[in-house]
């Protein structure tokens, strides 16, 4: 567990698996956004610096900042 989202690319699917060390304010708005374990999602896009970064979860499109990103750690299907 050491791939976060930042580090995907464009059509890739995952599924969260955890957060990398942030402040519990942070990590709580996170998951306001849908952003919990276990939860699968797929890389959309990015924009071409990597900022922002548009995933879909559940039945909605989030965009992402990269340092956002780059906190949630992920799985990846093959």
């Amino acid at each position: 567990m050491g791939l976060s989202i930042g580090q995907m690319k464009e059509k890739q699917k995952g599924r969260i698996k955890g957060f990398a060390s942030c402040e519990p304010a942070y990590r709580k708005r996170l998951l306001a956004m849908g952003l919990m374990k276990e939860t699968e999602f797929t890389v959309i896009r990015k924009a071409p610096l990597g900022d922002p970064i548009e995933i879909r979860i559940k039945d909605y499109n989030l965009s992402l900042r990269k340092d956002e990103a780059d906190v949630i750690l992920v799985e990846t299907e093959s």
